[in-house]
């Protein structure tokens, strides 16, 4: 399974996000739920690099299934729409393919 944990203040800013695991869905290279979630959240981190500049602190680990995003800054405006598009579309993968395979948390720093 794969979880995403989303770490944001009381006053709702994100502060950081961690991808870790596999989603099991189907076999290494056909994994079609571990490629969906994949491609929004590698599409998510370099759309914020490239599209809006943001500072980021990124550690990864291919083999494991895990990243870890750390803002530097508070997000901009256009950085947290990126985010809350991210979560919209990993939400329709959960509702699709069912918590089994992909976990969203939300934890207050």
């Amino acid at each position: 399974m794969t979880t995403i944990t989303f770490y944001k203040s009381k006053e709702g800013t994100y502060k950081r996000f961690t991808c870790t695991g596999h989603a099991g869905y189907g076999k290494y290279g056909q994994d079609i739920v571990c490629a969906s979630v994949s491609c929004l959240v590698i599409n998510t981190i370099n759309s914020l690099d490239e599209l809006t500049g943001e500072k980021m602190d990124i550690t990864t680990d291919e083999k494991e299934g895990f990243i870890d995003c750390k803002f530097i800054n508070p997000l901009s405006s256009g950085s947290k729409l990126l985010m809350d598009s991210m979560i919209l579309g990993l939400s329709g993968i959960v509702s699709d393919y069912g918590k089994k395979y992909l976990e969203l948390k939300f934890k207050e720093v």
